[in-house]
């Protein structure tokens, strides 16, 4: 574990994983058990070194970071053995006698490339996929969560196997040193930006990769909505983490007859999570850094704020701001905000809010409040996107059975649960025929009559 990374390295973990030593169930668990004593027995140190670079609360981080991983590590533990099993596939009568079966097998050396915004579960919850695939592994914290990336480089490799895991610090120029180097695949998490990059130099070596990239998840209100609910769980949402989250509400559709009523709804949530002054909340977090304070800063002056609009440049805080009168073309609508600022818009129908949401390309996720069936359906049918929730948020993320990735512009590639584990394998075909019988039918020279036999046969069959 360090801040460099050479060829020296690259080539341990591939005769690591050349040896096979990655390939067995018993190998497997063992890690995934390793790097559940490490989220248990470091969970102190986690909550400090996530409030030195987001500070974030303890009851924020383990419901975000250590809580969501150690459910991440029972699920794939408990079902590694019944993903590892072979899918049979039926042998055809002409092909007889013969067993077909489809195996997963592991991709080899992997490089994970972590976020800031969720420091821990972004670098450790694609490690469990790449784990349970049986894979080496080389992760590279942000250097951004400067204290966390610091964490894991110390300690992580105490609990898994050293000579197939290895954890490289440091910031763009360390990830161009990494990208030199041929990976079996590469899974970045990220701005759209610094996912071209990754693509490109993955295009290097055609190393196939999966990219986790955000975007501009719209939220949709109809008259229909539980109105109390949907403010609740909207300003939960979007404010939680400090609006650094990549499925949190980028902006909030609203039918112009309930926009009142709800953003009055939204003001009162705001004041219960967090008081009236929340920079004075235990449980608000602060923006990672002086240049995204500055990015987010300039939004305030964007519209007309509802509540909030402070912001103080010591702390690095920005008050939970919500900002009304937003029109489509609103320089808070060109890209996506990843900060406590969310843009209200009123839409006079559901239709109107379907064109605004395809007009912003393939979100990473879509939220919807409305308990008319038919609406959900309208909205399954004529939008694109990664996930959709429909009266909740953030939770599609957290169901371990549900694929969690985006579509185009938000990203290509999926993992959580048995996705993570397809992620990090590919399908391997496999037959296995015997040496008898061996007609004389398949082989030249194929004369009329043995032609004519040979489509009989094969359109029988088929």
């Amino acid at each position: 574990m360090g801040i460099s990374y050479d060829s020296d390295d690259h080539a341990r973990l591939v005769s690591c994983f050349d040896s096979g030593r990655t390939r067995s169930l018993e190998w497997r668990v063992d890690q995934l058990d390793g790097l559940e004593r490490f989220v248990r027995t470091r969970e102190a140190s986690i909550f400090q070194a996530i409030q030195a670079d987001l500070r974030k609360s303890p009851a924020e981080t383990f419901l975000t970071e250590t809580g969501y991983l150690l459910s991440e590590i029972r699920h794939a533990r408990k079902h590694l053995r019944r993903w590892m099993r072979p899918l049979r596939v039926p042998v055809p009568l002409h092909y007889q006698p013969g067993r077909a079966m489809v195996t997963r097998e592991p991709l080899g050396v992997t490089l994970i490339i972590g976020a800031w915004n969720y420091p821990l579960q972004l670098c450790l919850a694609p490690l469990i996929g790449a784990i349970a695939g049986g894979n080496c592994a080389v992760v590279k914290p942000s250097e951004i969560a400067l204290a966390t990336s610091k964490l894991l480089a110390s300690e992580l490799g105490a609990f898994i196997d050293s000579e197939a895991f290895l954890v490289v610090e440091g910031g763009q120029e360390r990830v161009g040193e990494l990208l030199g180097h041929r990976f079996d695949k590469i899974f970045f998490t990220g701005s759209r930006q610094k996912g071209r990059e990754i693509m490109r130099a993955a295009a290097n070596h055609l190393t196939p990769v999966t990219l986790e990239l955000g975007g501009k998840c719209p939220c949709i209100v109809t008259e229909k909505a539980d109105l109390k609910i949907a403010a609740r769980r909207i300003v939960w949402a979007k404010f939680l983490n400090a609006g650094q989250t990549c499925i949190s509400p980028d902006y909030l559709l609203v039918h112009e007859s309930i926009e009142s009523p709800l953003l009055e709804l939204m003001r009162e949530a705001l004041e219960r999570f967090y008081g009236t002054e929340p920079m004075l909340s235990s449980d608000y977090a602060r923006i990672v850094d002086e240049h995204q304070f500055n990015r987010l800063s300039a939004y305030l002056q964007a519209g007309e704020i509802v509540v909030g609009g402070g912001s103080d440049r010591s702390q690095r805080y920005i008050a939970p701001t919500i900002i009304r009168g937003v029109q489509p073309d609103s320089r808070l609508m060109q890209e996506e905000i990843f900060g406590p600022v969310l843009p209200v818009l009123k839409v006079s129908s559901l239709q109107q809010a379907v064109e605004i949401v395809r007009s912003h390309g393939e979100p990473l996720a879509l939220y919807l409040f409305s308990r008319d069936p038919e609406e959900l359906g309208m909205v399954r049918e004529r939008t694109v996107s990664g996930g959709i929730c429909c009266n909740d948020l953030l939770f599609q993320a957290a169901v371990m059975g549900l694929p969690f990735g985006g579509r185009g512009l938000s990203g290509m590639g999926c993992y959580h649960g048995r996705a993570g584990f397809e992620t990090f394998t590919a399908p391997r075909s496999v037959l296995i025929r015997s040496g008898l019988p061996d007609p004389d039918l398949r082989y030249p020279p194929y004369r009329a009559g043995k032609l004519r036999l040979l489509r009989q046969i094969v359109n029988l069959f088929a």
